[in-house]
């Protein structure tokens, strides 16, 4: 089953678009292989001055970006500031915004610290200054954001799936816990036009990464189920064009991941051991660029197969340069 998937033709950065009822989209002009055009932070509410707002994703760090969401924000109340996950380019902003208007951050928590085991060649943890260098990291006033991370932020507000995050005059914002792209990952749905804040976890212009220890294959399984069971009629990602057609787009995603999932084991009995040479089988065509975040994947796809019981690792932990083999 083939992804139909939908592309943003004209990001208009800078500017505060109106792209559905009591929704505008303001776009980062942070192009780069995982942002795609760039992120598009939500505002929900009326546009009127001395309405109540909610913001979606503030992004990176970036001076221009800073300066288009004050100018859209203008004369607004802003109730609550709300982050999918912890990449540098969804939540540095949060802080920034959170002082310039006194609302609260909420997120279902901080990026995980802590997972039980360390990935062999990308560590999933940066150190303070490593994860200020990289979002703070600037080239003619704009950032340059990639799968960065960002430790420094911890909501002031909690939320559990299905917990109310955000509310205003004719709006409801609840959050929908959705792990897999990263275990904190949380999409937001607002329940008067049955649209959904999907942060990265479901985006219009590409598939996700999925990358352990943080990130979790069957979690990602589930979260998707637990998207379409919402039956959406509209999903809005972080980056890219909205979909409006989610549940045969859902299907074609889970069908994908399965039919990934099944190249791998395939690969793998047919003596296939090493994560690099079965991207190089599996992903033909693709810029060598993406390998490595394909690797990423494939690991995912790896780690659940050894907890299905079908592929077996040599060494003490799953990683990107450890062997696997088929269960005889």
């Amino acid at each position: 089953m083939t992804i139909p998937y939908v592309t943003l033709d004209d990001p208009q950065y800078g500017e505060a678009v109106q792209v559905a009822p009591l929704i505008r989209r303001v776009i980062c002009r942070n192009p780069s292989k995982f942002t795609y055009h760039g992120t598009g932070t939500y505002i929900v509410g009326a546009s009127e001055p001395g309405s109540d707002v909610a913001v979606i994703d503030p992004g990176p760090i970036s001076e221009s970006h800073r300066e288009a969401l004050t100018a859209a924000l203008a004369g607004q109340r802003v109730t609550a500031i709300l982050v999918t996950h912890c990449h540098s380019d969804h939540s540095p902003l949060a802080a920034w915004l959170k002082e310039m208007t006194g609302a609260p951050t909420v997120a279902f928590g901080p990026h995980a610290r802590s997972h039980g085991w360390v990935e062999d060649d990308t560590p999933d943890e940066l150190d303070a200054e490593e994860t200020k260098a990289a979002v703070l990291a600037e080239a003619t006033g704009e950032a340059k954001v990639e799968e960065t991370l960002d430790f420094e932020f911890t909501p002031d507000i909690r939320t559990a799936d299905g917990d109310v995050a955000a509310s205003g005059a004719g709006w409801t914002i609840r959050a929908i816990h959705t792990p897999g792209h990263t275990s904190n990952h949380t999409c937001y749905w607002l329940e008067e036009q049955r649209a959904l804040f999907t942060g990265d976890h479901i985006m219009g212009w590409s598939t996700t990464v999925i990358t352990p220890p943080d990130g979790d294959m069957r979690d990602y399984f589930a979260s998707l189920q637990r998207v379409k069971d919402l039956d959406p009629a509209a999903l809005w990602p972080t980056h890219g064009a909205p979909v409006t057609d989610a549940r045969p787009f859902i299907d074609a995603f889970v069908q994908h991941r399965l039919d990934r999932e099944a190249g791998v084991l395939r690969a793998v009995r047919d003596g296939v051991t090493m994560i690099p040479d079965m991207v190089r089988l599996l992903y033909v065509g693709v810029n060598e660029k993406l390998y490595k975040a394909a690797g990423r994947s494939v690991l995912a796809h790896l780690i659940k197969l050894v907890d299905d019981g079908l592929v077996v690792y040599e060494g003490t932990q799953p990683g990107v340069t450890t062997p696997y083999r088929p269960c005889s």
